[in-house]
C-alpha cells in the first residue's frame, strides 16, 4: 500500500513450512515475527533484511527498520491480557499490578529482549486506546486492499 509493490500472498500452514520453503528458495521473501525467525537467522539459515517495528530492535542492532526506508512504515505484532468485560474494576486493577509488576522483573525483561519482544506495561485505558489506534490503522489497510470477510 505505501510501495506501490506488488507481490503475491502464499499462505501456509504454520511458520515451519514457510521458513522451510524460504531456506529452499521456493519463495523469496517472508514476514515473521522475531521470536519464530530469530533461530534461522542467528544459524545463518536466512537473511534479515529488516525489522517492521518503529524502531530497530536490541536484539539486532544494526538490522535497519522499513521506516528507515518507507518514512512511517510500523507494523508491530503485539501480545494482550484481557479480562471478560464484566471483570470487576478491582479485579482488573489488580491483575494490572500484577501484570505490570512481571513485565519490569529483570529476568522477565532480559528474556523478551532475547526473543525480540518489547514489554509494554501499562493501564488497561491505555491498553484500550492502543487496541483503538490499531484497529483504526488496520481498517484503512483492508479497505485499501478490497478484503472482504468471507
Amino acid at each position: 500500500m505505501m510501495t506501490d509493490i506488488d507481490m503475491v500472498h502464499v499462505p501456509y500452514r504454520g511458520v515451519v513450512l514457510a521458513h522451510t520453503d524460504l531456506i529452499a528458495g521456493r519463495i523469496q521473501i517472508m514476514f515473521d515475527s522475531v521470536p519464530s525467525s530469530i533461530g534461522y537467522i542467528r544459524a545463518g539459515q536466512t537473511r534479515a533484511l529488516a525489522v517492521t517495528t518503529a524502531a530497530r530492535l536490541d536484539l539486532l542492532p544494526d538490522l535497519p527498520t522499513i521506516a528507515e526506508f518507507v518514512p512511517g512504515f510500523e507494523v508491530t505484532g503485539w501480545f494482550g491480557i484481557c479480562a471478560p468485560k464484566n471483570t470487576p474494576p478491582e479485579i482488573a486493577a489488580l491483575l494490572n499490578l500484577g501484570i505490570n509488576a512481571a513485565m519490569t522483573d529483570p529476568a522477565i525483561q532480559a528474556r523478551f529482549v532475547d526473543l525480540g519482544l518489547t514489554p509494554m506495561p501499562g493501564s488497561p485505558a491505555e491498553f484500550g486506546e492502543f487496541i483503538i489506534r490499531e484497529t483504526a490503522k488496520w481498517a484503512s489497510v483492508v479497505k485499501f486492499a478490497g478484503i472482504k470477510a468471507e
